[in-house]
């Protein structure tokens, strides 16, 4: 089995739905900007490449002889690969297959139509298409989930055969059609964004009427007809025609020029000094499928997100969610997650970002957004740690100490070395406690959003606190400054004692005090993992036995996990799966695997990698999977992904999932890179996984190393 992964190795499996099934379409991206097909064979929403947005709007719904191929309730069955995605369906004696793909360095996307005839006769057939347009391009930034629209005016370009959208208010246009003349082409009609002519309000909506296009041919018995349709959004109207003119003249030429770029980036991504990032990610060999799955889904979970466009401030940058969901934004909590692949893969875009956010007050906001690099959202209590974490990490992999040194101004205007600011975050619990000695973390939007009893003093972060201050101690002893180390240390030992008041004795779980001092007993995941990173050392044996025996009874499935368990009270609060009873977020099942290795229990971690590995047959994990079982499988195997749609709200991926591949480096390989710029160790757990597996081509510090059962050596 070859090392580097193949378009087709990251191939889904066929994904058959229905109208209206909880099913979750597959995205496109060109790094760019994203997409996303829709429930039909032509149809793509959310086709945005910021500063370009055209909010969820959907586009292309095919009509087939005038009939809306919706009503015919025929299954779709889904094929997605990173280059595209491959949409089919048979009705009656046709067959129809779709290939759309986002153009390498195009604002746009292109389905490649064919239509098979498997009938005894020629047949007439009328192919149709419902357009809409609601492109925008407003100065201000990205502040919101779903991308911006506008209103469009909408007129026909006879000539292309293409119906034109254009904002009135910013010019921004988009030009939709076929790559052939229509048979037929209706403009729809425009409707002023604050009132209702010409459409129908319906709940809070403008509803316009829709364009149509539509294309007459005769298929001989067993004949293919292709036909090409083509979105292109630009700054203005004549950018846009000439886009669409350029793709219109050869869709097949786009969807093969999308399958280069993406075979040449997977390639670039595992070498070293090629392609577009600063760095790359060792080649794991391995006889052992599930652990090769799940590290290429992981790099992959990472690369997918890569933002190059030229309108952003802060250069390149990593999205978080695609394609439906918060484009331009990147949420510092997820971007930990997948640490170590940043680290490695784009090591000098990593170290932008993290200046960027040293740079705002990051006890104000979740993230930010790169067209303008303004800030996002409101507090997550999770950044203090989650910026501890991608420093150290960024130092570690890189070598580049000195770095610890730069002076960055912040948002209240004083300028302090990166060094000071780890020490800051590593004590800013301080500044949140109340009458008790742990820190108060806040209410649901500040930790979990949809578990409501998962507030105020939680275990994870005051675990985590234990970490930092270590962390910080480490980097005190690194600089020189002995008392400073020791002083931090004995601080961390003590706090692992506060903690510890918040364990349900017997139970393997723990509770979130509230300010009046009542224990809430919360059965999460997200003590599972992070305590267990933060302090499993400092853990008794029968502590250590109980978590991982509740882990097993109350949270691990057999393709996936739920983060709450299913007999905690709060389940009855919310339906998303990413932190409660029904699933688990993307990362969850990997740091949750990582737990367990940490506990003494890799055989344990090693036995679930086969189920985790078969969810990772529909594309990049999405921000959440439901446990098998609850809803219908589209697939024959693994864990459904979450759907968009109201109550789950789960975007089609995330790009924490590169928490997969550092559970392999990490986790499995047991590398670790000493902070103070010492050689890097590893102690390896690969006995129950595959004792000949390696990673070969590790760079830390400019320096190459393989990884292996015997543990880590220089590159030959």
């Amino acid at each position: 089995m070859h090392a580097i992964p193949t378009l087709d190795d990251l191939a889904s499996d066929p994904m058959t739905h229905r109208f209206e099934d909880t099913f979750n379409p597959p995205g496109l991206t060109n790094f760019l900007g994203a997409a996303q097909v829709d429930h039909d064979l032509v149809a793509v929403r959310s086709v945005n490449f910021p500063p370009l947005g055209s909010g969820d709007t959907i586009s292309g719904q095919l009509f087939l002889d005038g009939r809306f191929l919706r009503s015919l309730g025929v299954p779709i069955t889904v094929v997605w690969r990173p280059d595209r995605v491959i949409r089919s369906a048979r009705v009656g004696e046709l067959e129809i297959e779709t290939t759309t793909v986002c153009p390498p360095g195009e604002t746009a996307v292109v389905v490649d139509v064919r239509v098979t005839n498997h009938g005894g006769e020629a047949r007439e057939l009328r192919l149709g298409l419902a357009l809409a347009s609601a492109v925008a391009q407003p100065a201000e930034p990205w502040l919101a989930p779903v991308p911006p629209s506008d209103a469009n005016r909408l007129d026909v370009d006879r000539a292309r055969g293409a119906i034109v959208g254009s904002s009135p208010a910013t010019g921004a246009a988009c030009v939709q059609g076929f790559d052939a003349a229509p048979a037929l082409i209706v403009p729809g009609a425009s409707a002023p964004a604050d009132s209702g002519a010409d459409g129908a309000a319906w709940r809070g909506e403008e509803i316009h009427s829709l364009s149509r296009l539509e294309a007459e041919t005769r298929i001989e018995p067993g004949a293919t007809w292709r036909i090409g349709y083509v979105q292109a959004l630009a700054h203005a109207q004549e950018q846009a025609l000439e886009t669409f003119d350029r793709l219109a003249a050869d869709v097949p030429g786009a969807v093969r020029a999308a399958e280069q770029l993406w075979a040449r980036e997977l390639t670039d991504a595992f070498t070293p000094g090629a392609g577009a990032t600063s760095g790359s990610l060792p080649v794991l060999e391995t006889s052992n499928d599930a652990l090769r799955e799940l590290y290429w889904a992981g790099v992959l979970g990472v690369l997918w997100f890569r933002r190059d466009s030229p309108d952003g401030v802060l250069g390149r940058s990593y999205d978080t969610l695609m394609p439906r969901y918060w484009q331009s934004t990147t949420f510092i909590w997820d971007y930990s997650l997948s640490s170590t692949v940043h680290a490695l893969l784009d090591p000098q875009t990593m170290r932008r970002q993290l200046e960027h956010w040293i740079a705002t007050d990051i006890h104000t906001h979740f993230g930010t957004e790169w067209l303008t690099g303004a800030p996002v959202g409101y507090w997550y209590s999770v950044n203090d740690f989650a910026m501890t974490r991608l420093v150290r990490d960024y130092v570690r992999f890189s070598g580049e100490r000195d770095w610890l040194d730069r002076q960055i101004a912040t948002a209240d205007g004083g300028a302090r070395t990166v060094a000071d600011h780890l020490g800051e975050w590593a004590t800013a619990w301080r500044g949140l406690r109340g009458r008790h000695a742990l820190a108060d973390y806040g209410g649901t939007d500040n930790l979990l959003e949809c578990v409501s009893s998962y507030v105020h003093e939680v275990a994870s972060l005051n675990a985590m606190n234990v970490w930092c201050m270590r962390v910080a101690a480490e980097l005190a002893a690194v600089r020189g400054d002995n008392g400073a180390a020791a002083e931090l240390r004995v601080a961390a030992d003590a706090l692992v004692g506060d903690v510890q008041e918040l364990y349900v004795a017997g139970s393997g779980h723990w509770a979130a005090r509230q300010p009046g001092g009542e224990l809430v007993s919360v059965a999460h995941a997200y003590d599972f993992n992070t305590v267990a990173m933060a302090i499993a050392g400092d853990l008794p044996d029968a502590q250590r036995d109980e978590m991982v025996a509740f882990f097993a009874r109350e949270l691990q499935s057999e393709t996936w996990m739920r983060a709450l368990s299913a007999s905690d009270p709060d389940a009855a609060f919310s339906n998303r799966p990413d932190h409660q009873w029904n699933g688990a977020y993307t990362a969850w099942p990997a740091d949750a695997a990582h737990a367990l290795i940490r506990l003494g229990r890799d055989d344990l971690a090693a036995a679930w990698l086969p189920g985790l590995a078969s969810s990772a047959h529909q594309g990049p994990f999405a921000q959440g999977h439901f446990v098998e079982g609850i809803v219908p499988a589209h697939a024959d195997r693994g864990a459904p992904k979450g759907p968009p749609q109201e109550p789950y709200l789960m975007d089609w991926a995330c790009s924490s999932a590169g928490a997969f591949a550092d559970l392999v480096i990490q986790g499995f390989f047991g590398v670790d890179v000493p902070f103070d710029g010492s050689a890097p160790r590893a102690t390896p757990r690969l006995a129950a996984v595959d004792p000949d597996a390696r990673l070969r081509g590790l760079v830390v510090a400019g320096r190459s190393y393989d990884v292996s059962t015997d543990g880590i050596v220089a590159s030959a």
